[in-house]
C-alpha cells in the first residue's frame, strides 16, 4: 500500500514536471502586446500625442486559488509565470530608447517634410522608401537619401533589439511585420504607404 502510494506520487510529480516543461517551451508571440508596443514607439517617433503605456516593470498579478492541492498550485504558478513572461513587450531598454530618440530627432528635422510632399513613403517591409525622388529639391537629395539609409539601419536594429530584449530573437520578423502595419496606421493623412497592391495615399 505504501509502495503504491509512493509510486502514485512519483507518477503525479513526473507528469506535472513534464507538463510544466511543455508549457514553458511553448511560448507564443504576443501579437496584441506587440501592437501596443509598436504604437507607443511609432507615435513617439512621428510626434503624435499618446496615452501612457502600462508599466512593464509592474509585477504580474497571479491568482492561483486557495483550494488547490500543493502540486496543482505549483503547476498553476509555473503556467501563470510562463504566460506572464510573454504578456508584455519591453521597449524601454537603453538601446531601444537611444534608437527611438535618434529616429524621432531625424524624423522631425529631416524626414517629416518629405512625407508631407509625397517624396517619401512607408514600405510594406517596415522601412522607409524614397517614393518619388522628383519631389525632392535637388540640393536636398543627398541629405535625404542619407537620412533614409540611416533611418532604415535604425529600423532594422530596433526590430532586432526588441526581439532580443524580450528573450526571443526568433520574433524579429513578427516584430517587423507588426511595426510595418503600425507605421501605416499612425501615418498622417496625405502620406504614402506601400502594400501588396502598390503605393497608396492615406
Amino acid at each position: 500500500m505504501k509502495r503504491s502510494r509512493t509510486l502514485g506520487w512519483s507518477t503525479l510529480l513526473a507528469g506535472l514536471l513534464a507538463l510544466s516543461a511543455c508549457v514553458t517551451i511553448n511560448v507564443y508571440f504576443p501579437a496584441a502586446e506587440a501592437q501596443e508596443a509598436a504604437r507607443e514607439f511609432v507615435e513617439k517617433v512621428i510626434g503624435d500625442d499618446m496615452q501612457p503605456a502600462p508599466d512593464p516593470d509592474a509585477p504580474p498579478t497571479t491568482d492561483v486559488g486557495t483550494g488547490m492541492h500543493g502540486g496543482l498550485a505549483m503547476l498553476a504558478f509555473f503556467i501563470s509565470s510562463a504566460h506572464a513572461q510573454t504578456a508584455d513587450i519591453n521597449i524601454r531598454t537603453p538601446a531601444i530608447q537611444a534608437i527611438q530618440s535618434r529616429m524621432a530627432a531625424r524624423f522631425q528635422s529631416q524626414l517629416a517634410a518629405h512625407f508631407d510632399s509625397g517624396a517619401l513613403g512607408f514600405g510594406k517591409d517596415g522601412l522607409l522608401v524614397v517614393r518619388d525622388a522628383a519631389k525632392l529639391p535637388l540640393k536636398d537629395r543627398a541629405a535625404v537619401n542619407t537620412a533614409v539609409s540611416d533611418d532604415n539601419r535604425d529600423r532594422a536594429a530596433v526590430y532586432r533589439e526588441i526581439a532580443v530584449a524580450n528573450g526571443h530573437p526568433e520574433w524579429e520578423q513578427q516584430i517587423r511585420d507588426t511595426f510595418a502595419k503600425q507605421w501605416v496606421a499612425s501615418a498622417r493623412s496625405g502620406w504614402w504607404y506601400q502594400d501588396a497592391g502598390g503605393w497608396k495615399q492615406k
